[in-house]
């Protein structure tokens, strides 16, 4: 005889489902995480491109950020507010879609901030988060 039988069949079945049990969440994360780099990247040229307009003006806009700020896209929105009267700002990403629940931000002194993580704790953190704890 050639062939599998049932209980073959099932075992194999159950062996595939585990496998996808431990995959599944962990690509899932992996592609999260990858996702929020293009916000990082975003905030970061953004905030280099205020620096070099203020280099030049010596303020970063007059009522709104001299600078536009990135366009938004499938995963964040962008933000940009002045304070201290044009002398500094402060830029946001904000996630949509599939990110929404997330919220980075950065300002003229450098400061890296999170505001909003899904399941984080202890915010607002002086950094940006990649992971629930992990900066």
């Amino acid at each position: 005889m050639r062939g599998f039988t049932l209980i073959e069949m099932m075992i194999t079945v159950a062996v595939m489902a585990i496998l996808a049990a431990v995959a599944l969440p962990s690509y899932s994360d992996f592609t999260r995480r990858a996702n929020l780099t293009s916000a990082f990247e975003a905030l970061g040229t953004y905030r280099i491109r205020l620096e070099q307009f203020y280099q030049d003006s010596n303020n970063y806009g007059v009522g709104t950020c001299a600078v536009v700020a990135p366009a938004t896209t499938s995963l964040f929105e962008y933000t940009c507010a002045l304070t201290d009267s044009g002398q500094g700002f402060t830029a946001a990403a904000t996630g949509v879609g599939t990110m929404a629940g997330y919220t980075y931000t950065t300002d003229a002194a450098g400061a890296n901030v999170t505001t909003a993580f899904p399941h984080g704790s202890g915010l607002p953190k002086a950094c940006w988060l990649t992971r629930a704890t992990d900066c």
